[in-house]
């Protein structure tokens, strides 16, 4: 799992660096809790001045940050000065500043440095921060009582959402969860006391991480609860604000028509869809025309929806990948019951989101381990966890970093039996051609599958070696040595499919220092300030000396993936990382390896459904196909940048349209909606 490398977390944790400064003059420490397992600890302390000082360290999937904080505050409690320093997720330095002097404010952090004149209360929002970070922001917005100006840009608000009392033994406190809107394209959501005060009590990411005074982990509980429910009942208005049931029958005209089977476009055609399901295709105007409401086309090119083979999901999520034209998502690993929650809420349209089919997680116990709710500590556990994945219809598992190497191919052969394929990252002190021999039906990660000509007995894959030793070494590697090409031979002998995840790496080894992320480049100016500022930054080390060479490396894993198209290897198209814009990147990053667009196309619709067993049920444009259908400005077929311009989106019959929900969430439109007719 790895949902504090894809940036969602990473958002969560750093602009909900929420959890507030403590208001006594006592220390004050917190837990940091994945999967209810220890794994860090944040200290707070406020001085007699009022001064606040800060530590946060958490280990979660054998990374996480080490940071020290000190902020001061101005009268109207938003920052007087800010320092941060330490070391981020993935190892990279970290020194950021802030000071206003009267109207004049002056930071520098990774992303970027600057100066300004402001007037009136304005909140820095840090690029790296702990959580107290977070709380000093919503309690500035609570004495503020109105939208405050973010810097270095925005605007920010809060909303109270509900309140309860938690009690751990003969102690009992009063809290309240607010909801802070403009920090990024979701809400952040913080749990404060509901007292003068207004400290910090928890920070909650529902089925995966609880942030909670030293302690009181286990008395938080019931606030996930209610945090989720808050959240459906925002999810819940947004979906019905943003769904347009034009009918049980509908017309789509004009459209030029990708064959997801041929990687071939069609010329003009009619698309008439009935309750939810391809009814017929004509050519466009062979028909009269009918009372039935029509889509205008006007020569859009109508695409299968696409299918993103690997996320984890969580409430607003959804909202990314449907803007983007992602209505099947596959998750890689998450919290059961969350996910089967939040799939049923998106399958009953009472939250807004793609169809989630999810793989089962089973991760091996070690101080490294990704927490989740099978972490085994031997074969026979592992096989029970496949039971209960079988036994509830998941299409397959994904065995993670700290399974055994010996235990690979009698959890994959115990698998098969079960009628589950077997996907995941290499173990560590493993190679990638020993997982395929074992057993794996699919690899996930370019990394892991490039670490099997770079790994010795010995390498600790499980640590951020499975980062560094690609960037330090995958330059070397010849694609067109024998090793390599026994690997694609084993490969194709084998039927192996690959889900590289490439744009997920992208930033890894292409960002240098306060350098632009090249995987939002085409993004940037869409996105609110503060988002935008979180891509200026690489949470990789990579020296100013070896940044060429972190470059040829990445330029080897897209060659790795090129060779591997050209093999007949199948590929997939994957994230791992926010919805939508990296997916978009994802199929430029293939097409950028030496894969033809209409190609890249056919992997994201037609490879997706085969892996998934859907193809008979979508996955192309078909007569009695679900209705899961994309209109897109341009040809995607020839400039697969295209793809990014999705005017509609048809999931099941109903439609939504990407202006309305890029707007609903603060993303400036890509295309604009078609033209419909009642």
């Amino acid at each position: 799992m790895t949902r504090i490398h894809t940036g969602l977390l990473c958002l969560a944790l750093l602009s909900a660096s929420a959890a507030g400064a403590a208001q006594a003059a006592d220390s004050v420490e917190y837990d940091v809790i994945f999967a209810g397992h220890h794994s860090g600890t944040q200290t707070t302390t406020v001085a007699a001045d009022g001064s606040i000082r800060t530590t946060l360290s958490y280990r979660n999937n054998g990374r996480g940050p080490d940071l020290e904080e000190r902020i001061t505050l101005a009268p109207d409690g938003t920052f007087a000065s800010y320092r941060a320093t330490g070391t981020s997720t993935f190892g990279s330095k970290i020194d950021e500043s802030f000071a206003r002097r009267g109207d004049r404010v002056v930071w520098r952090s990774s992303a970027d440095r600057g100066e300004r004149r402001i007037d009136g209360r304005a909140q820095y929002l840090p690029v790296d921060g702990s959580f107290e970070a977070g709380a000093v922001l919503a309690r500035a917005l609570l004495a503020a009582g109105k939208p405050v100006a973010a810097l270095p840009g925005g605007q920010l608000t809060i909303e109270r959402l509900a309140s309860s009392r938690v009690t751990r033994g003969a102690e009992t406190r009063a809290v309240a969860l607010y909801a802070v809107y403009g920090a990024s394209i979701r809400p952040d959501f913080i749990w404060l006391t509901d007292d003068a005060q207004q400290s910090l009590f928890a920070s909650i990411y529902p089925g995966y991480m609880v942030f909670a005074p030293r302690g009181w982990g286990e008395a938080a509980a019931p606030l996930e609860a209610l945090q989720e429910e808050a959240e459906a009942k925002l999810l819940e208005t947004l979906a019905s604000r943003l769904a347009h049931h034009l009918g049980d029958e509908l017309v789509i005209r004009g459209a030029r028509v990708f064959d997801s089977e041929r990687a071939t476009l069609s010329e003009p055609q009619d698309v008439y869809v009935h309750d939810g399901r391809i009814a017929a295709l004509y050519p466009a105007g062979s028909r009269a025309s009918s009372a039935m409401p029509s889509i205008d086309a006007a020569g859009r090119v109508l695409l299968p929806g696409l299918f993103d083979m690997h996320t984890h999901n969580d409430a607003w999520d959804g909202l990314l990948h449907l803007a983007g034209g992602v209505t099947t998502v596959r998750d890689m690993g998450n919290t059961n019951r969350t996910l089967a929650e939040l799939a049923a809420r998106i399958a009953a349209g009472r939250a807004p989101g793609p169809r989630i089919i999810a793989a089962g997680f089973i991760e091996g116990d070690s101080p490294h381990a990704a927490r989740a709710d099978f972490v085994v500590g031997d074969v026979e556990a592992a096989k029970a966890a496949v039971d209960w994945y079988a036994q509830r219809g998941y299409p397959q598992v994904k065995l993670y970093n700290s399974i055994r190497p010996e235990w690979m191919a009698p959890i994959a052969a115990y698998a098969h039996e079960r009628g589950l394929r077997v996907s995941g990252h290499v173990p560590a002190f493993a190679r990638a051609e020993d997982a395929v021999r074992a057993g794996y039906d699919e690899l996930q990660h370019i990394n892991q599958m490039m670490l099997n000509f770079l790994v010795t007995p010995t390498t600790d894959t499980r640590t951020l070696e499975r980062f560094y030793l690609i960037g330090e070494r995958a330059a070397d590697i010849d694609l067109d040595s024998a090793p390599v090409q026994q690997f694609l031979a084993l490969l194709k002998e084998r039927g192996t499919t690959l889900d590289p995840t490439l744009a997920t790496f992208e930033y890894m080894f292409q960002q240098a220092a306060g350098q632009p992320n090249p995987t939002f480049a085409a993004v940037v100016d869409h996105v609110p300030a503060s988002l935008a500022r979180s891509w200026g930054t690489n949470t990789m080390d990579i020296p100013p000396a070896k940044v060429a060479r972190y470059h040829a490396a990445y330029e080897k894993l897209l060659g790795f993936i090129g060779r591997a198209w050209q093999a007949g290897i199948p590929i997939l198209a994957g994230t791992d990382d926010i919805g939508g814009f990296t997916y978009h990147r994802e199929l430029e990053l293939e097409v950028k390896a030496g894969i033809p667009p209409a190609e890249a196309l056919a992997i994201a619709t037609r490879n997706g459904a085969r892996t998934l067993g859907v193809f008979a049920d979508s996955g192309s444009i078909a007569r009695g196909k679900r209705a899961d259908l994309i209109l897109v400005d341009g040809d995607p077929t020839r400039n697969i940048s295209d793809i990014r311009r999705v005017s509609l989106v048809m999931k099941e019959g109903v439609v939504y349209f990407p202006a309305e929900i890029h707007e609903a969430i603060g993303v400036r439109r890509f295309a604009d909606p078609p033209a419909v007719s009642p």
